[in-house]
């Protein structure tokens, strides 16, 4: 059991950045004291939950043909010297290894390209071998210089990343479109979290790639958090490392290669901030860390045997279920789960027992109802799927009327500063409208983002230069 805790109670929507805080500490996800900066511990209430996150991805990803690696944490210098701009866009950000007796400068990895390719270049040979799909689940390290907050920015930060080799551009655009697809089956259908994918304007790509895709998910004040993005990379990376195959007429090809990357650490905090409310957390079903809490109200033995049944039944169905057995008050026990974010709360007294009837709470709805203790397995087997319902719906409703569209530079300023997403007609997101975007973030302090991958139809002038827009973009805040 946890240690008892102030009631938590503070106004998501008036002060987010005191909330997140807060209910970090208050809720024990993770202790940032440790002694070094921009590194975390991760306590055991985020872990669970991030346990099963990570069950779901990696789930998702060996359905779609990826098979599993354990790679390296360090990666050696000369790696990344063999393609130019991915060691550019990288440099500042990498925690470097040095004087180590008979090896050269080694990396701890801050992404792992330049790792994985190499060992492509020994293990693909032929067209038989492609597509090649694989991940890994690994911790990146990166310098990051900015404010770190937990979960959302710091130095080592929990991933999965898949990296694949295709013969085509044709194949190597379908698996990116596949990451998207699994970004939607496991970010939005089971953590319950709502998005927009962007194309990245070219500005603002992944180190090394051609293009970059990556999906925003709205937090409450008004800010994007980039979650899992997925690259298209540029030619040089299979040329730099001869990551090459023999096609069906015999010539030699260079493979095209694609990676994607959900940080399930930075998805959390997502998790965290979209379901969270003024009492504290509330977990989707699936991804809690324990999804009934059973609260006595006796230490009757009979109270006692009749809900080490109720817990025996319901663990034999699959269901994470605890006993809340301090001496604390049941006001207090109430307080406490609430504040975790457990979905389900039974109540069972010496009454209970009597009627044979269960009190059960829902964190989602901050309702209790009463049920027949005979169809408490049916209960929980519909009542979870309606929480992850409810919790999705109620994130889904972030987007709507929240993205609010703008024709002048004015506009756009306003809907910014007002915690809203900005839509508008813009010159192009190629190098050629960078100075425009430089325009937009110097006086508005947001960023664009990028444009959907639905064909939107472009109309008008660019706000910024005035000359013929291109491309519909949307423009944010972001952490």
């Amino acid at each position: 059991m946890g240690k008892e805790k102030e009631t938590f109670n503070i106004s998501k929507k008036d002060n987010f950045s005191e909330w997140y805080t807060e209910i970090i500490q208050k809720a024990e996800l993770a202790d940032i004291r440790y002694n070094v900066k921009g590194f975390i511990v991760f306590q055991p209430w985020s872990v669970l939950s991030m346990e099963k996150m990570f069950y779901y991805m990696e789930l998702a990803l060996r359905k779609k043909g990826h098979l599993p690696y354990f790679f390296p944490t360090v990666i050696p210098e000369e790696n990344f010297k063999k393609e130019s701009s991915h060691i550019k866009g990288f440099a500042p950000e990498v925690f470097w290894l040095e004087n180590i007796k008979g090896e050269g400068k080694l990396a701890l990895r801050p992404t792992s390209e330049t790792a994985f390719y190499q060992m492509f270049s020994l293990w693909i040979r032929s067209y038989k071998d492609l597509p090649f799909k694989t991940y890994q689940r690994a911790n990146v390290f990166r310098y990051e210089t900015k404010a770190t907050r937990p979960f959302l920015r710091s130095r080592e930060f929990h991933w999965i990343e898949a990296h694949c080799a295709h013969a085509t551009e044709e194949d190597a655009m379908k698996q990116v479109r596949e990451d998207m697809e699994t970004t939607k089956e496991v970010l939005h259908d089971i953590y319950g979290l709502p998005f927009i994918f962007f194309q990245r304007p070219e500005w603002d790509k992944f180190a090394g790639a051609k293009n970059t895709f990556a999906a925003d998910v709205l937090n409450p004040d008004g800010k994007v958090v980039q979650q899992p993005s997925t690259h298209l990379l540029e030619y040089q990376f299979a040329k730099a490392f001869n990551v090459k195959f023999k096609d069906k007429d015999e010539k030699e090809k260079y493979v095209h290669i694609t990676c994607y990357g959900p940080a399930i650490s930075r998805i959390f905090a997502s998790v965290i901030s979209v379901h969270g409310d003024d009492k504290g957390l509330r977990f989707p079903w699936k991804i809690a860390p324990i999804q009934v809490i059973i609260v006595p109200f006796s230490q009757d033995k009979n109270v006692t045997k009749k809900i080490e049944e109720i817990k025996g039944g319901l663990e034999k169905s699959g269901i994470y279920v605890s006993i809340d057995n301090s001496d604390k008050r049941s006001g207090e026990k109430f307080y406490y789960w609430e504040m975790k974010g457990v979905p389900l709360r039974i109540e069972i007294g010496e009454k209970e027992i009597k009627s044979k009837e269960l009190t059960i709470y829902r964190r989602d709805t901050d309702k209790k109802e009463k049920i027949k203790e005979k169809d408490l397995l049916k209960y929980v087997e519909k009542t979870s799927k309606d929480i992850d319902k409810n919790l999705t719906k109620q994130a889904d409703k972030l987007f709507e009327n929240n993205i609010i569209s703008a024709k002048t530079k004015a506009e756009i300023k306003k809907v910014i500063d007002s915690g809203k997403i900005a839509r508008c007609m813009f010159c192009s997101i190629t190098k050629s409208g960078e100075k425009c975007a430089e325009v937009i973030e110097k006086e508005t302090c947001a960023q664009v983002r990028g444009k959907k991958l639905e064909d939107e139809k472009a109309s008008g002038n660019c706000p910024i230069c005035g000359k013929k827009a291109t491309e519909v973009v949307y423009i944010a805040r972001s952490y």
